[in-house]
């Protein structure tokens, strides 16, 4: 049985075959990509969604399926274990990152906040994660903004050890918060 995170508007769920084509289309999309090492083919974006769903099998959290008002299945909003190792003192091994990905007509709603706020509290509450980091571009106002709002603070800065220094999102910037 898998889990569900209800808001206010949104719904954070397992993953649903009628999922992948509009995740397959956001994940072509050049403004929602604009920060990610790169578009995804469709054999890419399905072979993500599922490890993500296996993720949520085995671990019962992950990166959830988001539904919004009007739109449905509008990406994924969760918590994914970081899979480098994070240039960082005092962020060593392999932490719990909280991150979002949703398709442009769900930008600018609140949506990714709260669906963030679900899963942090789930994190800290349910799964006892001892702290929670997210991951950003240096120059993605959007996501270090929900950061923000959801309570993380900034820790630092790095380059991402997966993307060469010429690509845009090389530098990062690495927000955090331990459970209360």
């Amino acid at each position: 049985m898998s889990l569900a995170l209800r808001g206010a508007r949104v719904t954070l769920r397992q993953w649903a075959d009628a999922d992948l084509a509009p995740f397959a289309a956001l994940n072509d999309d050049p403004a929602v990509m604009l920060h990610m090492s790169k578009h995804l083919s469709r054999d890419e974006s399905d072979a993500f969604a599922a490890r993500v769903r296996a993720h949520i099998v085995e671990h019962g959290f992950g990166l959830w399926a988001i539904d919004v008002p009007g739109l449905g299945f509008a990406g994924f909003v969760g918590l994914a274990t970081v899979p480098f190792e994070l240039p960082l003192p005092g962020f060593g091994g392999a932490p719990c990152e909280i991150g979002w990905r949703l398709a442009r007509a769900a930008w600018g709603h609140g949506y990714a906040t709260e669906g963030a706020t679900l899963a942090l509290r789930y994190g800290f509450a349910s799964a006892k994660l001892p702290r929670i980091v997210s991951l950003a571009a240096h120059d993605n106002a959007l996501s270090i903004a929900v950061m923000e709002r959801i309570g993380l603070t900034r820790r630092g800065e790095f380059d991402h050890p997966r993307l060469p220094p010429e690509h845009r999102s090389h530098r990062h910037v690495l927000y955090a918060k331990e459970r209360p």
